[in-house]
């Protein structure tokens, strides 16, 4: 039934973000996003940007060859984005269960493929559930990366979305996604009202809910990249709503192999992620510096390790145990060296 109501909200009720209730879709990322990913938006067809309902812009970095799957990818637009950082390489489907915006997509997949100058398309669109699929046609352990934007909230049953997920990733593979979440519990009520829901409002996870149910199917904790909060602007949606608050957060978490012994480690960045020469901020916690070593957890450590990140950095296991690690990373030095308390000549400070 709130699949039903959900296609006629999203497939005849909007004609674009300005129709929704909420600031849902006009969140802005907490960094700038890099210039190739503003490049690629600004080269989408203007119709499919029309009918785009997101929240946040799911852009993870280092992109190029890799198989990328869209949850809920609406009119295509963030799939056309990718498309043009994957490259000629790699690949993007996006699956979407409204008919008339998946015929939105598909309408322009020529289009973008002129416009990117490749030889051949590198997009293809699914009419299907994320609750299903391999029914869909998507196959297990096949994703590097999966995006969602804003969609989950519209999902009844969560749980096997992220299962589903789950499976069709590779180990090593990624969940870097925007959402909407509730500052509590949301009540059943509020489940029920087919506006709340069509607006997010009503499906929101609380967060800390969203925490437990990710690790429970088997995900890596996971890492907030970025927030802000969602304004109600419709009065009466506000009144519903009574003391729940809103917010947009985008999470990065990743399949890891079941079997992998973690430990902490020091890791080093190479400088060698594009666009991020410098430093990489990976999430709201952890920056890493070019050549700057790093001492992360034992999580961290093989999330590094067994992703895509695996090449651009250095990665010590048990640097937490290493007097010479230590002392480098706190700058100090022996003053003498001796047990008699005398400095000899070419021992002394440094």
């Amino acid at each position: 039934m709130m699949s039903l109501l959900l296609l006629q909200y999203y497939g005849s009720r909007l004609e674009s973000t300005c129709d929704l209730q909420t600031s849902a879709a006009c969140s802005l990322p907490c960094r700038p996003m890099p210039k190739s990913a503003i490049e690629a938006l600004n080269l989408v067809h203007p119709e499919v940007t029309k009918r785009f309902f997101g929240c946040g812009l799911p852009v993870p970095e280092k992109l190029q060859g890799c198989r990328i799957l869209d949850l809920g990818s609406g009119s295509g637009r963030d799939c056309y984005a990718l498309s043009k950082l994957v490259g000629e390489t790699g690949h993007v489907t996006g699956i979407d269960m409204t008919e008339e915006l998946i015929l939105v997509s598909r309408k322009y997949i020529s289009y973008h493929q002129e416009k990117f100058g490749f030889e051949k398309p590198n997009t293809t669109f699914l009419q299907g559930y994320m609750e299903k699929l391999t029914a869909a046609g998507v196959e297990n352990d096949s994703m590097d990366i999966i995006v969602s934007n804003c969609v989950i909230c519209l999902c009844p049953d969560k749980k096997t979305v992220l299962r589903e997920a789950y499976k069709v990733l590779k180990e090593g593979g990624e969940l870097y996604y925007s959402d909407m979440y509730a500052s509590n519990v949301v009540p059943d009520h509020l489940k029920e009202d087919s506006v709340l829901w069509g607006e997010g409002m009503g499906g929101s996870l609380y967060w800390r809910d969203f925490i437990s149910l990710v690790q429970e199917v088997g995900f890596s904790t996971p890492h907030l990249i970025s927030a802000s909060h969602i304004e109600v602007h419709n009065c009466e949606l506000k009144k519903k709503a009574g003391d729940i608050s809103y917010a947009s957060g985008t999470y990065r978490l990743f399949k890891l192999p079941k079997k992998l012994e973690m430990s902490s480690g020091i890791v080093t960045y190479k400088g060698t992620v594009p666009d991020y020469p410098c430093q990489l901020e990976f999430d709201s916690s952890h920056c890493f510096k070019k050549d700057v070593a790093l001492q992360v957890d034992g999580e961290m450590a093989a999330i590094l390790q067994c992703s895509r990140f695996s090449p651009d950095f250095c990665i010590q296991k048990y640097g937490h145990l290493s007097p010479f690690l230590l002392a480098d990373n706190l700058g100090s030095s022996v003053k003498q060296c001796s047990k008699t308390g005398k400095a000899p000549g070419g021992c002394g400070e440094t």
